[in-house]
């Protein structure tokens, strides 16, 4: 009995582990969120709303805590749908540290509910920067770094969607193309704050955000060692290295020999 028992265990949980994802899963909207940085790398957070039909509840519960279910299986769920996906790459770099979380259902009036697929991700070289003055430093987002829709004039927004663009504290923006839909400039043209939204459908492919950082002589200072422990780490711990081996072979020749 108890070997049936767990056999039966091993069936179920063999099932979720295969995870093969088939039930219908409905995207209806996309939130990508950019977090810049004082550096060229920025940090994306993307989160995908579906629509789960009532009849599809079960298998989307037991999906989400499948250990190996892969990005790829999910996106088939949604019928190859372009709303889960990075949309926010440079097409000559990579994404590091990225994260794939199915959210909880939050059932829905009419029946079925909703939930939430959330990515997260960095992705590299999504600015390029200039120094224009002592700790100062001008970013141009690159906007060939976005993967929403391409069309033929170029890239736009999906249609159910909203694109956020997050600037450092104190940051001072330069140049933005298009206007953001939020917030509103004030009366002298200026934009304030460090949030910047674009919602549905918006075009993309003349897209222009500059904007300008300042550091401060602790940020300079902190730039400067982190610049050198990613560049020359192992030149400093071999010249460690060679120091103590130095000082042991100087100190056994002096007093052991």
């Amino acid at each position: 009995m108890r070997a049936s028992l767990a056999f039966a265990a091993f069936l179920v949980l063999g099932m979720l582990a295969s995870g093969s994802v088939s039930a219908y899963f409905n995207a209806t909207y996309l939130s990508t969120t950019v977090f810049l940085k004082n550096s060229t790398t920025a940090h994306v957070v993307e989160g995908v709303q579906v629509y789960i039909s009532n009849s599809s509840i079960s298998t989307y519960n037991q999906d989400r805590q499948a250990f190996n279910l892969s990005l790829g299986s999910w996106q088939r769920a949604l019928g190859g749908s372009p709303y889960l996906t990075q949309h926010i790459l440079n097409p000559k770099s990579s994404i590091s540290n990225f994260t794939f979380l199915p959210g909880p259902i939050t059932p829905a009036s009419n029946g079925g509910g909703y939930a939430s697929l959330t990515m997260s991700y960095d992705a590299s070289n999504v600015t390029s920067v200039v120094s224009v003055a002592p700790r100062q430093f001008e970013y141009t987002l690159n906007n060939s770094v976005f993967n929403f829709v391409h069309t033929a004039s170029g890239q736009s927004l999906l249609p159910s969607a909203r694109l956020t663009i997050l600037v450092p504290n104190g940051t001072q923006v330069v140049t933005i193309y298009p206007l953001p839909d939020f917030p509103q400039p004030n009366q002298f043209g200026k934009y304030s704050g460090t949030s910047f939204s674009w919602y549905s459908g918006e075009p993309l492919q003349n897209f222009n955000f500059v904007y300008i950082t300042t550091q401060t002589p602790e940020q300079e200072v902190v730039q400067f060692f982190n610049y050198v422990y990613d560049n020359y780490s192992a030149l400093v711990y071999a010249l460690v290295v060679l120091a103590v081996a130095a000082i042991a072979a100087y100190i056994y020749f002096r007093f052991f020999r």
